[in-house]
């Protein structure tokens, strides 16, 4: 780990940081699927698409925060926002969300939602105090092509 005191930035992540992101979610334990839908090839398309854009917060060089904003032209999506363990409670998840919620209204977004997964308190708190509301009408259903999808 990097110093906690080296400048931290905001930099938008592009295919050439897949490695650093894939080890930034695999250290929070994120759900992955490195076979599927979070391989390398999946991953550079989807930033290819123009409608997924991935940024990230660096302590020196080291990646501790990211997160994956898309959209379907309609309504905006912050998935995967994640910091690493020695870093939380720092505002990285704050500065990561705000700017999540820039880069979503500059493309003329006005609708912006979030799936949280399983039980994750800190996440409820991050996105409450941001002003988001849990809709306990909505179910979410997926129908996946496979276990990787």
């Amino acid at each position: 780990m990097t110093s906690g005191t080296a400048p931290r930035r905001l930099k938008r992540l592009g295919a050439d940081d897949y490695e650093r992101l894939l080890a930034l979610w695999e250290t929070t334990d994120l759900p992955i699927r490195p076979e599927g839908r979070d391989s390398r090839e999946a991953f550079a398309a989807q930033l290819a698409g123009g409608r997924q854009t991935v940024l990230g917060i660096e302590v020196g060089d080291e990646l501790v925060g990211g997160v994956v904003v898309t959209h379907d032209g309609r309504k905006g999506w912050i998935n995967r926002l994640a910091v690493h363990p020695d870093y939380r409670r720092q505002g990285i998840a704050r500065e990561l969300l705000a700017a999540s919620e820039e880069r979503l209204k500059a493309e003329g977004i006005h609708v912006i939602a979030a799936l949280i997964e399983g039980e994750n308190p800190a996440s409820y708190a991050l996105f409450d105090a941001a002003g988001y509301v849990v809709h306990h009408d909505i179910t979410y259903l997926t129908k996946r092509d496979s276990a990787e999808a």
